[in-house]
């Protein structure tokens, strides 16, 4: 499908790269922008249509729904990423919560907006994954858990909307230069930088979207060598535990 002239909806549009897919979005034509919120007065100032929206909800997702009855591009970019290691505390409570919103809140938008695109002409789905769809990183396990969860969702969907004409389009990014990651060490790509890949892949009718050069790395990589993928997960991790054991024992030469 084509940007220009479209009706697109973007969850989680009140900062960060949401903001950024909203004025991407005007910027290239779409006629129309709903910009998906918990709190619809954080968009004042952006010049789309506020919607109140809380993707865990179901209720709020079946209203924008059935308010949104023109929508032809969903853009699913709301998500949380907690930062807990597998086995460290709590970490059971921050993976229930980042499913909440990156596996559950996806799949009921996904689920509640496939009919409005197939009354619409098929349409497209966007939704933002992440590398740690394919690999795991060991400090951020709990939100990798959920991104390959979110990857089987976007696929799957995939799968089953082609016989409607809705693309499904995964886009795959390292860090994104959002609040999301900040105090987090790593080259960072620009929303700006991911939000313009996006919707040339949309425009072009891609189902992959690889958002900057940590994707393209990992992905290569990943096919190439994936035992060099492994190796550095666990250096990352043997690293930081060797920091961590000598900031609680700095007495120790």
């Amino acid at each position: 499908m084509k940007i220009e002239g479209s009706v697109a909806l973007v969850t989680g549009a009140n900062r960060g790269l949401g903001r950024a897919f909203v004025d991407g979005l005007l910027a290239r034509g779409a006629a129309m922008v709903y910009a998906g919120a918990r709190i619809p007065s954080a968009m004042a100032g952006v010049p789309a249509v506020p919607v109140a929206l809380d993707i865990t909800q179901p209720s709020d997702v079946a209203k924008a729904a059935a308010r949104c009855t023109d929508v032809t591009l969903l853009i699913n970019n709301a998500g949380i990423m907690l930062r807990s290691p597998m086995l460290a505390d709590g970490s059971a409570e921050a993976m229930r919560r980042e499913m909440d919103v990156n596996v559950f809140g996806t799949l009921d938008m996904v689920r509640c907006f496939a009919p409005v695109l197939a009354a619409n002409g098929g349409g497209a789905i966007v939704n933002v994954l992440s590398v740690l769809s394919w690999v795991t990183s060991p400090a951020l396990a709990t939100y990798s858990a959920s991104k390959h969860a979110e990857l089987a969702v976007t696929d799957a969907a995939r799968i089953q909307l082609k016989a409607q004409g809705t693309q499904v389009l995964g886009v795959y990014a390292g860090f994104i230069d959002t609040d999301m990651v900040a105090g987090l060490d790593g080259a960072k790509t620009t929303p700006v930088e991911v939000v313009a890949r996006t919707l040339e892949g949309v425009d072009a009718g891609l189902d992959h979207v690889l958002a900057g050069e940590r994707a393209h790395h990992v992905w290569a990589t990943r096919r190439e060598n994936p035992a060099a993928l492994e190796a550095g997960m666990q250096a990352a991790w043997d690293a930081a535990a060797a920091a961590n054991w000598r900031d609680l024992h700095p007495e120790t030469p």
